[in-house]
């Protein structure tokens, strides 16, 4: 019998404990009967943690997720609790200690689902990002002097190095090479940042030349900003560092249509550590607890995880039965424009899945 796939889950704050259920459920409508099961362990770790005990996960939390095969996160961030100490010691700790260091998002129309730009369809918004996840200005280098004095100084320094580049640009031309298109846009600023960027210019175009299949274009990335609004059809595979990345990926979910249905994806591609999948809607405390929440995101996340664990077809189902609720006048949150709740939108993409 093939042993249970291990599942660490961190439901989070805000709506993360609404939506990860719903996506549980989903899952494990996908996976019934294909001889596989998940096993899923949960861990009350997040802002109210903090808040009764000073952290944001057991001091031993990285040492027991070693142990999973993936991590289903829901989203980290409340009132009262600084951003920069929910990120810093939780999800970054996470992403840097397993090295998942790429972070994978989809910016993908809908079929159904309105866009605020004008005159477009689900034919012309087809986008992934590669995101470079371990280093880049997010990196944790640099410091505060002098606080609260007006002499107050406080420097932030990016670390890119050749290897973290050059591996980033390879998972993303071979992503590249997959699509039908075989077209990469690497996102830069060394017009302006002549140390990092050029940097990132010479290793991409190096791996560039392994992959003359793929065509590389070059875009400052103000510019690809511009052209995800203006020519979307034109981008397919962008590849950006770990700042870029995250702005850009949240301007691609706002062209598909909400934060709400974008799914996102810590990948170890060498699988020495789990991976780690989640929405990219954050805790949204605005709406906590009334069960409004597009579970969408968190779902199409799952599916994410479970091509990763090796069940493409569930995967695939599952995006499947996303598209048919969403494309057939299935349920909707307030979000998309209608006044399904949480639970009504996981059960009809459940339901889909038969």
């Amino acid at each position: 019998m093939t042993p249970p796939l291990r599942i660490a889950v961190i439901a989070g704050d805000g709506i993360g404990p609404e939506v990860i259920p719903a996506g549980i459920t989903v899952l494990e409508r996908a996976v019934a009967g294909t001889g596989a099961t998940l096993a899923f362990t949960e861990f009350p770790w997040g802002c109210e943690f903090y808040r009764r005990t000073g952290r944001m996960m057991d001091a031993d939390g990285l040492e027991i997720l070693q142990g999973f095969d993936a991590i289903y996160l829901g989203a980290i961030g409340a009132p009262g609790v600084p951003d920069h100490v929910s990120v810093w010691e939780l999800i970054l700790p996470i992403r840097q200690r397993f090295d998942q260091y790429v972070n994978l998002r989809p910016m993908r129309l809908l079929p159904g689902v309105p866009t605020p730009l004008a005159g477009r369809t689900a034919a012309d918004i087809d986008m992934v990002c590669v995101r470079e996840n371990s280093e880049g200005e997010y990196a944790g280098l640099g410091g505060r002097l002098h606080r609260g004095t007006p002499h107050e100084v406080a420097e932030q320094t990016g670390l890119f190095t050749r290897r973290g580049i050059d591996r980033i640009a390879r998972y993303a031309f071979e992503l590249a090479s997959r699509r039908p298109r075989r077209l990469l846009a690497s996102a830069t600023k060394s017009n302006a940042l002549q140390h990092s960027m050029v940097l990132w210019d010479e290793a991409v175009a190096a791996v560039a030349a392994e992959y003359p299949a793929v065509e590389c274009r070059k875009y400052h990335v103000d510019a690809l900003a511009a052209r995800m609004i203006t020519h979307p059809h034109t981008v397919d595979v962008i590849v950006a560092s770990n700042l870029f990345g995250d702005i850009l990926t949240d301007l691609g979910a706002a062209v598909s249509g909400s934060l709400g249905v974008a799914p996102g994806a810590n990948i170890n591609p060498e699988r020495t550590h789990p991976s780690m999948f989640e929405p990219i809607h954050g805790s949204a405390p605005d709406i906590a607890g009334r069960g409004i929440a597009n579970p969408i995101g968190a779902i199409w996340a799952g599916a994410l995880m479970l091509d990763h664990l090796g069940l493409p077809d569930a995967h695939d189902r599952i995006v499947r039965a996303i598209e048919r609720v969403v494309g057939e006048g299935g349920p909707r949150t307030p979000d998309l424009g209608g006044t399904a709740t949480t639970r009504e939108v996981a059960d009809a993409v459940a339901a889909a899945l038969a």
